[in-house]
């Protein structure tokens, strides 16, 4: 009770607690969507590569009285009062990304890997600068270049292959850089399975004069746990998102290892005072307070033993997937696989990935159709499938349970009756079997957020 005079003094729980009774008393359809959306993560099976689950806790700090802070410009140097505990937060989530991946350098403001790409390209190069990086049939993004991108229409954009068998040759790519002479090469993918050898393009690039640009959205939870080499020192500027493996809030990092203090292409301004410039205010106006808040906590997770342990999980279960998948019959581009993702010619199954995909969604099943390499079809409709294994492992599943997602996978893919392209018909028994076998299992390995 209180006294005459008293005030409640509001801590982040109290206001978390108290906005979500007022969302869904005066708003039930939105609280009923969310409610329906929590509901449908936690009986699905997901498989989608660029996808991790947030923790509660990184959830909490990505919704917080945070939001309310406007600060342009970085710690010490806002453009804005009342900075004060926005400018420790943000100090404490560049020392953590420091920490985690080794580097000298962090930019913790990006507001997605794309966006610290675009910066990053923005500050190395002129418009019209001229590019090398992994075309995106191959499996690169659409920021490396990519015709649909900017990045594709602002620079002169050559495009290095994979080999014959599906992995990155070095020697190629090394012809392509002799004979276009890039600014700036990338290395990274959004749908490659194996390492990457950040030595090799290094060469490359110091051989052509380019800066070497290394995206690890993909990997970079491996990357922070040791289990893929890292490019930190290798590369000149280091990328990455901090959802698709690092289990953080949407967001971007740029990182620097011991190329942060060389100078850019003007010979003057070091490459760290280009990256500050870049993002702010070349590319972004004011910061997210609350995500980059998400990403300190995201940080802090990614450097404990229980982190580095769920990826060794990861990638055990991408290669036990690969293994069951290639034994019930379907063609596993490369052989198999080095990180979290396994991909698969659906084609040489009879089959469309967008019919795949939206067939394995029916039943409960999560994976996305993907361009692979001679894929003749458009990204609409695409010849390959592209599974990941981070919320299985997640979920604490190990190989044994991921053999039976690829048994269900395979249930489904093979009980398809092709129609066309994009048509198909699949039994309403068989679906609802699957449907039952996937509750019974994300039933026995809850989100993270379910247990106790």
């Amino acid at each position: 009770m209180l006294e005459a005079g008293q005030t409640v003094i509001p801590t982040t729980r109290s206001i978390a607690e108290t906005g979500w009774q007022v969302l869904t008393r005066d708003d039930p359809d939105l609280g009923a969507l969310l409610d329906a959306e929590a509901r449908y993560q936690s009986g699905s099976l997901s498989m989608v590569a660029s996808a991790s689950l947030a923790p509660p806790s990184v959830l909490c700090a990505n919704g917080t009285v945070l939001s309310n802070v406007t600060a342009e410009g970085y710690p010490g140097a806002r453009y804005h009062p009342g900075a004060v505990h926005f400018d420790g937060i943000e100090t404490l989530a560049v020392e953590r990304a420091k920490q985690v991946f080794a580097a000298r350098y962090a930019n913790v403001q990006p507001h997605s890997c794309s966006s610290a790409n675009l910066a990053v390209l923005a500050a190395l190069l002129p418009r019209g600068g001229r590019l090398l990086a992994l075309d995106l049939d191959a499996g690169g993004h659409l920021t490396h270049g990519a015709r649909a991108s900017v990045s594709g229409t602002y620079y002169d954009v050559a495009r290095y292959q994979v080999g014959p068998d599906g992995t990155l040759d070095y020697g190629a790519i090394r012809d392509r850089a002799l004979e276009h002479r890039p600014d700036v090469i990338i290395a990274g993918a959004s749908a490659y399975p194996r390492y990457i050898d950040f030595g090799r393009f290094r060469d490359i690039a110091d051989e052509t004069g380019a800066f070497l640009l290394a995206d690890i959205s993909h990997i970079a939870g491996l990357v922070a746990a040791g289990l893929h080499p890292s490019p930190i020192d290798r590369a000149h500027i280091t990328t990455t998102s901090t959802y698709k493996q690092l289990a953080g809030p949407r967001g971007g990092l740029i990182l620097l290892g011991e190329d942060y203090c060389r100078t850019g292409p003007d010979g003057r301004t070091s490459l760290w005072q280009l990256m500050q410039r870049a993002v702010f205010p070349g590319f972004q106006g004011t910061p997210d307070p609350s995500s980059i808040a998400a990403k300190a906590r995201a940080l802090a997770i990614a450097s404990s033993g229980d982190f580095h342990a769920t990826m060794k999980r990861v990638v055990d279960n991408a290669q036990a997937l690969a293994g069951e998948l290639q034994a019930l019959g379907y063609t596993v581009l490369t052989g198999g696989t080095d990180n979290h993702m396994v991909l698969v010619d659906a084609q040489a199954a009879g089959l469309t990935g967008i019919m795949a995909e939206q067939a394995l969604e029916e039943c409960g099943i999560l994976v996305n159709r993907n361009k692979i390499p001679g894929d003749p079809l458009p990204p609409t409709v695409t010849g390959g499938l592209r599974f990941g294994t981070n919320i299985l492992a997640q979920r604490g599943m190990g190989p044994f349970e991921v053999r039976t997602c690829a048994g269900l996978v395979h249930e489904v893919l093979s009980g398809i009756r092709v129609l066309g392209a994009t048509h198909y018909e699949l039994d309403g028994a068989r679906r609802d079997a699957v449907r039952d076998r996937v509750a019974s299992l994300c039933l026995r390995f809850p989100l993270p957020f379910e247990r106790a």
